[in-house]
């Protein structure tokens, strides 16, 4: 399936049987856990936890990533697709709310025709980046009922992070096409959604500038009932030490900036406490649901 890989916007064109592109994943899906997580928002965890499913190896691989033992040095177990297929059947038995697909772009190929062979009994999230291909998308209308994007910045010199200059006009041209795929939310008597999208936007140090130049996008572009999740949780990794712009947490002012911005827009959803940035947030990457 990826003797020439083009799931993601980087076009790697590898081979990934037998060597890796900038994702550093190989062919088959590599997984560092599936277990009920209840670290997404409310209307996903619910009370018995989001189905997630954390693959490794990233298409973006952000320097300041929380998850650099997945994202970075891919960390996790290899398995076959038949083993990915009965992991959601495993997920499902232990009662979750939804089937959480953590980190999946550059799988998109495989989880399409995954997806499609999944007797599908519990929403499935689509909880990436944001850095997506709108034509690897379009391979998951029908199979995705909640998409869950980061979206990260706006300008050139903010993408520069993850190495990707042009990630807002990708990003952005995804974003539309995933609301235009699932449409207004929906959600169950439990608060549960079960269809729709939900943006995800993490405040950055130093960026609170672009974080607002990004909400005003959304507002101008997206529809009207999107949800949000203006987020406060960054917490500078090992890897920021040497850079004095992301080596620190996020002021008061910094985070109340954006979120000020979010309610003068009217845009509906959820805002983080400054509290939830730590180390403790960070999934156990141990293998957990993995294995036989």
């Amino acid at each position: 399936m990826y003797e020439r890989c083009f799931d993601c916007p980087r076009l790697c064109g590898v081979n990934r049987s037998v060597t890796v592109g900038f994702c550093g994943a190989p062919d088959r899906p590599r997984i560092a856990r599936a277990a009920p997580h209840f670290g997404e928002e409310p209307c996903l965890s619910g009370t018995r936890g989001a189905g997630a499913v954390f693959f490794s190896g990233c298409s973006l691989r952000c320097i300041y990533c929380q998850n650099f033992l997945i994202s970075h040095l891919g960390q996790g177990e290899t398995v076959e697709p038949e083993r990915l297929l009965a992991i959601f059947s495993e997920l499902e038995e232990q009662g979750v709310h939804n089937l959480d697909l953590v980190t999946p772009t550059h799988y998109t190929s495989l989880l399409a025709d995954l997806l499609q062979r999944h007797p599908q009994r519990l929403p499935v999230v689509w909880n990436s980046s944001g850095y997506e291909r709108v034509e690897l998308l379009r391979c998951l209308e029908g199979s995705v009922d909640v998409y869950l994007p980061d979206l990260k910045y706006h300008s050139e010199e903010a993408a520069a992070l993850s190495d990707a200059k042009d990630y807002f006009k990708v990003a952005s041209s995804a974003l539309l096409e995933m609301a235009r795929q699932v449409g207004e939310p929906e959600f169950d008597q439990e608060g549960l959604l079960r269809r729709g999208l939900l943006v995800r936007h993490l405040v950055l140090p130093g960026l609170s500038k672009d974080s607002v130049a990004l909400l005003e996008w959304c507002a101008a572009n997206l529809p009207e009932g999107t949800r949000y999740s203006i987020m406060a949780q960054y917490t500078p990794t090992e890897a920021v030490r040497d850079r004095r712009d992301l080596n620190r947490r996020l002021t008061a002012f910094e985070y109340d900036r954006v979120a000020q911005a979010a309610l003068r827009l009217n845009l509906k959803g959820y805002f983080q406490e400054r509290s939830a940035a730590g180390e403790e947030e960070i999934p156990v990457f141990d293998g957990t649901g993995v294995g036989p």
